[in-house]
C-alpha cells in the first residue's frame, strides 16, 4: 500500500512535465502571462467565494496570484483542483507512512 501511495504521488507531481514538454510549456506560460498584463485589473484583496473546480474571482479584480492562476488556466491547468488533489494524496501518503498499511 505504501508503494502504491508513493507511486501515485510521484505520478501526480510529474503530470505537468509529462503532459507538456517543459520548454514549450514554460514558453507558453510566459507568453500567456505577459498577455494577461494587458487586461484592466483593479487590485482588490477582498475575499471572494469561488466555485470548485475552475473558480475565479470576478474578471477585472484580483491580486498578483490571480494572474498566475489565470495564466495556468489558459493552458488548461486548474491550480485549484491540482492543489486540492495534491493535498489529499499528501495526507494519504503521510498517514500510510505514519500508521502503516
Amino acid at each position: 500500500m505504501r508503494l502504491k501511495a508513493l507511486l501515485f504521488v510521484i505520478l501526480n507531481l510529474t503530470f505537468l512535465q509529462v503532459s507538456f514538454s517543459q520548454d514549450s510549456f514554460y514558453s507558453n506560460l510566459a507568453e500567456v502571462t505577459v498577455s494577461l498584463t494587458q487586461d484592466q485589473v483593479v487590485y482588490d484583496p477582498s475575499y471572494f467565494s469561488i466555485t470548485y473546480p475552475n473558480g475565479d474571482v470576478p474578471k477585472g479584480k484580483g491580486v498578483c496570484t490571480d494572474v498566475v492562476i489565470r495564466a495556468y488556466r489558459k493552458l488548461g491547468v486548474d491550480l485549484q483542483k491540482e492543489v486540492r488533489y495534491m493535498r489529499i494524496w499528501q495526507n494519504t501518503l503521510l498517514c500510510t507512512l505514519r500508521y502503516g498499511d
